[in-house]
């Protein structure tokens, strides 16, 4: 585990706000403002990137609702192929990228979904996407008992296709390696490149139904939204 007393304390943070029997998004909001109150300068850096980010409109050249959604074949955690085309064959999915298991947001978007998961039965189905290996992509459906699978988009090269990989840039850098958060860890390069964590709800035909893509990442498209979106 690490060792970091900033990321201890936002693990604590993290164990509260999964137990917690409130929405994601308050669960979310949760751990936001434990960043806040653990450290300014920190809170000070994700905002900036977040401005950052929004002011470049980064994510808004994503596949569009009604577009095709470009097609992926990629290792799940035990080094299989998933491939889109074999996924909707069985009915609609519900593709969902998160930024590695050290990222509480993504943890607790992964809680969220395995429940969703189970809720749809056969309904649905729910892929999600990290830049991880899959020792790490194991490790955080281990942790959310996760019934669907984690797939490794390694170098994030799925995400960069879709305009939704982004350079965390030099002070985000700074900071996270201060915090004891290293996503070169997961990811097996030092490249300092994430995923906009977002959804797109795909139906049998292959066409965007939903999405929700915001360069905030402590922000995910509600449970309640994608499932409804899965059933429709």
């Amino acid at each position: 585990m690490n060792a970091n007393p900033l990321a201890l304390q936002l693990e604590a943070a993290f164990e509260r706000a999964r137990d917690m029997d409130v929405s994601l998004a308050q669960r979310l909001d949760y751990v936001a403002d434990a960043v806040r109150s653990l450290s300014d300068e920190f809170a000070g850096g994700v905002d900036r990137l977040v401005a950052r980010l929004t002011a470049a409109e980064a994510g808004s050249q994503a596949p569009r609702i009604g577009e095709m959604m470009p097609p992926f074949s990629l290792p799940d955690e035990k080094g299989e192929m998933v491939s889109l085309e074999s996924e909707l064959e069985k009915g609609p999915v519900a593709v969902v990228f998160n930024r590695g298991h050290w990222c509480p947001y993504c943890r607790l978007n992964t809680w969220a979904l395995a429940g969703a998961q189970r809720h749809l039965g056969d309904r649905g189905e729910i892929i999600a996407i990290t830049p991880e290996v899959a020792r790490f992509a194991g490790q955080m459906k281990d942790e959310a008992h996760a019934p669907f699978p984690i797939l490794t988009d390694l170098d994030n090269g799925y995400a960069m296709s879709l305009n939704l990989a982004f350079w965390v840039g030099e002070e985000m850098r700074a900071l996270m390696t201060a915090g004891g958060f290293i996503p070169s860890v997961g990811q097996h390069n030092d490249a300092w490149f994430l995923p906009i964590p977002a959804t797109f709800v795909v139906g049998p035909d292959g066409r965007i139904k939903n999405r929700f893509i915001d360069p905030d990442y402590r922000k995910r498209m509600q449970i309640e939204d994608l499932i409804a979106s899965l059933r429709n």
